[in-house]
């Protein structure tokens, strides 16, 4: 399967999945927000969004086992954890995640989300062309 239909899909399925959380629970299918809702102890055993990021989590292990078996991680795990832990505190700066503002909140016409997700988008650029053309490493 080429990349753009693996791509195709996958997007098809992630639109699916937010369009039937919102539809089915009635909340916005931020991962951000997700987070937040297992985290609290008043709600974790009262949220759908449990299972919503279990799918995150354990679905691509099986594609990659099952289906691309081939792909292997060139980063360290300490780079991993760096920019999780640098994507988490953009999250907090920019009041919500890239998939909350990018998926669910342009998909409702949210002038903040579209302008926060020009941020993020304009930030990848110049994050990009910094790291490959003017410090080289990669």
């Amino acid at each position: 399967m080429s990349d753009y239909l693996t791509s195709f899909i996958g997007g098809l399925l992630l639109g699916a999945a937010v369009v039937g959380y919102l539809y089915v629970h009635g909340r916005i299918a931020g991962i951000s927000g997700l987070v937040a809702q297992i985290l609290n102890p008043q709600t974790i055993f009262r949220t759908p969004a449990i299972w919503f990021m279990s799918g995150l989590i354990i679905i691509p292990f099986i594609y990659g086992r099952f289906v691309q078996p081939e792909i292997e991680l060139n980063t360290s795990p300490l780079m991993m954890i760096i920019a999780g832990l640098l994507v988490g505190f953009g999250t907090r700066l920019g009041s919500g995640c890239t998939s909350g503002h990018g998926i669910c909140g342009i998909s409702r016409l949210s002038k903040r989300s579209i302008l926060a997700t020009m941020i993020f988008m304009f930030a990848g650029f110049v994050t990009v062309y910094m790291i490959r053309h003017v410090t080289g490493a990669f």
